[in-house]
């Protein structure tokens, strides 16, 4: 790396450790942040305060919210016999953005991976499962999860886990393109494949 001020070489290594932002992406960002007015580059850092400070993960749906519970689990309107449960909290946005689904949600913040040295016990499955005990009137488990491969064995695992439970489970239709996450679909693909979710069957030869 060039050689820069102390604070611009810091700045530059915090902004290269999020995610998808390489070193002179990091460098033009922090340049750019430079650049501003004072107090449009202060906000910045304000918002960024402000959020880890405020934003906390709702007790019930494990969604990042500035409230407890969040708007979506304390709305009546919403319909809380549906569980929808989805991989990452900006999963949830794209599922609103179809506006075609009213149920509540239920944020996993990953996927089942032994290759990744995820398991059941790093993602908030327990909560899910402790969940449903606490509220009878959920009838129905949509499981949302991605359409890779941890994402579909960690819906087979949880089906799995539900299967003597009684509640309906479903997955969504694969409107998805294989691999790919919910977060980039457009609202028309994920409406279909809300749409069109169909019941999970036990498979027999599903070993996780």
């Amino acid at each position: 790396m060039a050689k820069y001020a102390p604070a611009v070489a810091k700045l530059i290594a915090a902004l290269g450790k999020l995610p998808g932002i390489g070193n002179k992406t990091a460098q033009r960002l922090c340049f750019y942040i430079l650049s501003r007015p004072d107090e449009e580059a202060f906000a910045l850092a304000e918002a960024i305060r402000e959020a880890k400070t405020k934003v906390q993960l709702c007790k019930s749906c494990c969604n990042l919210s500035d409230v407890d519970p969040c708007p979506i689990c304390s709305d009546p309107k919403r319909d809380h016999s549906l569980l929808c449960v989805l991989e990452q909290p900006a999963d949830v946005a794209a599922i609103e953005r179809s506006q075609d689904y009213n149920g509540l949600y239920h944020v996993l913040h990953g996927a089942i991976s032994p290759m990744n040295h995820v398991s059941a016990e790093d993602i908030k499955l327990r909560e899910l499962l402790e969940r449903l005990q606490q509220h009878p009137e959920i009838t129905e488990v949509i499981l949302a999860n991605n359409s890779t491969v941890e994402g579909e064995a960690t819906a087979m695992f949880i089906a799995r886990l539900l299967q003597s439970t009684g509640i309906r489970v479903s997955r969504i239709a694969q409107g998805l393109p294989s691999g790919s996450s919910l977060e980039f679909a457009d609202e028309m693909t994920l409406a279909r494949a809300l749409a069109g979710r169909q019941v999970i069957q036990e498979d027999s030869s599903f070993n996780f």
